[in-house]
This record gives structure tokens, C-alpha cells and sequence, in this order.
């Protein structure tokens, strides 16, 4: 049995942070895990996606049609990747939208992020405002960690909340855990809402 999870977003959001971290997570709850290098640009502004496989896999990359989860830092972003998702696939999508300078600009338009979760019904969504909740605990920067904890909180989720936190203090000093761990557990109660 496999797990294939898609992570996608932009350049700052920590994207990346989270899908090491949730990589390390995995290994410490002694399960095999697989993740692919960035696709995309990881600096600030440029789409990123990563691809993991947890469970009895070789390939880290998550095909078409084989995503059972899609972790959308951005709506956009989340509904690119929908191609990957199947009938049965959870998105845990933050509402928040970065808008492109393009669209800033007046040259291209932003669409309405209700639509856009509209096109996901035949999927199991948990629209989250992580963003929102991170800047609420006061550090806005937590909004990735509040998107993992609610990626621990889908049902069945094969990693244990404990190995995910664990590995979120291993990363970050001590002076930041408590912040972490409160939007970590911030995300997972939106997600046990929603379920």
C-alpha cells in the first residue's frame, strides 16, 4: 500500500521545509518514503511542486490519476495539479491567493478562488485559511506548518502526528516550537471540522 502526495505552491511559502519535513516524519515512524527533487522555481514568486510516494514504493513520482492527496499552499497552484488527483483524492488547499504580478499588473486576471474549489467537488476538499491562522498565532511564516498539521488530521493519513511533530522540532530551534506546534495543531483541528 502507497501513499502519493503532491505538494504545490510558491516560492516562500515553504513548500519545500514542508515536504522535507514530512519526508523526515515519515522515515521516523519507520515507514519507506520516496520524494522527488523541486519542480519548478523555489525562489520567491516561481510555482513549486514536490512529489512524494510513502509506503510500499520505488518511484517518488505521483502520475497521473495517482495523487491520493494534493496539498495546495496556493488555489491556483492546487488546481494545476489537479490532473494527478483521482475520485477518491483529499486537497487540503490554503484560500488564500497569491496573486501574480501579471495579474497585478492588469495583463492576466486571478480567477475567484470559490470557482476554483467549485471544479474540485468531485474531490474530497479541506479549504483552510492557513495563511489567516498563522498570522493570527503571529507569525505568518507558520502557515506551512498549519497546512501539515492539516494533512495529519485526513483520515487514514499514514504518518503519525507525533513522528511529523518530532520532526518540526528537530528542524527549527527550540525558540520557534511552541509557535510551530500550536499552528501544526491549529491546522489539524480545521481538517477534524471539515472531516
Amino acid at each position: 500500500m502507497k501513499t502519493g502526495i503532491v505538494f504545490a505552491g510558491v516560492g516562500g511559502q515553504g513548500v519545500l521545509t514542508a515536504s522535507s519535513i514530512l519526508g523526515v516524519a515519515s522515515l521516523k515512524a519507520g515507514l519507506n518514503v520516496v520524494m522527488s527533487e523541486v519542480h519548478g522555481m523555489a525562489q520567491r514568486g516561481g510555482v513549486v511542486v514536490t512529489e512524494m510516494n510513502i509506503g510500499d514504493a520505488h518511484s517518488p513520482l505521483v502520475g497521473r490519476g495517482e495523487a491520493d492527496i494534493i496539498v495546495g499552499f496556493e488555489p491556483v497552484e492546487a488546481y494545476r495539479v489537479l490532473s494527478k488527483a483521482h475520485p477518491g483524492t483529499h486537497v487540503v488547499v490554503n484560500v488564500e491567493p497569491i496573486v501574480p504580478i501579471s495579474a497585478s499588473l492588469g495583463n492576466a486576471q486571478y480567477p475567484e478562488v470559490q470557482m476554483l474549489l467549485d471544479r474540485m467537488n468531485n474531490l474530497k476538499v479541506y479549504p483552510l485559511e492557513a495563511t489567516q491562522i498563522a498570522r493570527d498565532l503571529g507569525n505568518v511564516i507558520t502557515a506551512n506548518i498549519v497546512m501539515l498539521g492539516a494533512l495529519s488530521a485526513i483520515p487514514g493519513f499514514p504518518v503519525p502526528a507525533d513522528s511529523i511533530k518530532a520532526a518540526i522540532m528537530d528542524k527549527f530551534p527550540k525558540s520557534v516550537h511552541e509557535i510551530n506546534l500550536k499552528a501544526f495543531d491549529k491546522g489539524a483541528e480545521q481538517v477534524r471540522k471539515l472531516a
